[in-house]
């Protein structure tokens, strides 16, 4: 039995997200990557009227999603205001909202389409997600929604593992979760997929310094402090070393996508 893992607090992911926002957009190949392939899975034949990118962060894909949509109204919701902050000057949604994926300020049935690229993995419950993405969503009405589960990043965690038995690398739910909470979701499932990323980095400072730009390094419960001076991160550098390709050090996403599409009345 996989032990379920102990997700972050999330006013510590708020205010991570939010000091991440100046420089995100710098480094987010992966996340724009994920979210390229996430748009490419939405039915064909997908003509919302009202559509809601859930955890927004800078904004990228609510642009993308009214380019897409020119006649559908746009709504925008992240729970860090700073990325709010950052998204809106730059347009997309006619509305940005700060408000919580197991709590959504919305009315029952009041969008066609739920997009949420790389936000869900923060969320401690979630089928309550689920459940808010079924309560808002119009009979017909498409969620679709990239994720990361258990496997994510295992070379840092593999390498962390031999310089301590800390906590270093965040958790994420095992893909079979996944599996279970969206069949008992109440929806119809069109996909579920687990496919791997690799990212390459000349080094290790260049991994960490990513991490830290989007706001993503370690937010897990039970991190340690004070524990990643010089003489540890050298022998992290060194642990790494072994997985070494000829493109750089290898950094492996496991991402989850999956779409699902409400009943019709």
């Amino acid at each position: 039995m996989n032990e379920q893992p102990a997700l972050p607090d999330k006013r510590q992911v708020a205010i991570s997200f939010s000091r991440a926002a100046k420089s995100y957009d710098e480094v987010a190949d992966l996340q724009r990557g994920v979210g390229s392939e996430l748009l490419a899975r939405l039915p064909v034949q997908l003509e919302p009227q009202r559509w809601l990118d859930l955890g927004c962060g800078t904004g990228h894909f609510s642009r993308v999603l009214a380019t897409r949509f020119p006649d559908a109204e746009g709504l925008a919701l992240d729970l860090a205001e700073g990325m709010l902050k950052h998204a809106r000057p730059q347009g997309g949604a006619r509305h940005f909202l700060a408000g919580d994926a197991e709590h959504l300020p919305l009315r029952d049935g009041s969008v066609d389409l739920v997009y949420s690229s790389l936000a869900v993995q923060w969320c401690a419950d979630f089928p309550a997600v689920l459940d808010e993405a079924r309560r808002v969503l119009r009979p017909e009405g498409v969620l679709a929604f990239s994720s990361l589960c258990q496997g994510t990043l295992q070379e840092l965690r593999e390498s962390w593992q031999v310089v301590d038995g800390y906590v270093h690398v965040n958790r994420f739910r095992c893909f079979s979760d996944y599996q279970q909470q969206c069949a008992k979701a109440g929806m119809k499932l069109l996909g579920l997929e687990r496919k791997a990323r690799v990212l390459h980095f000349a080094d290790l400072r260049e991994l960490t310094h990513e991490l830290k730009s989007i706001g993503a390094h370690n937010l897990n419960p039970g991190r340690p402090e004070g524990l990643t001076g010089r003489a540890r991160l050298r022998a992290l550098a060194q642990a790494y070393e072994r997985f070494r390709q000829p493109s750089g050090l290898p950094a492996t996403y496991q991402v989850v996508y999956g779409v699902l599409q409400k009943a019709c009345r």
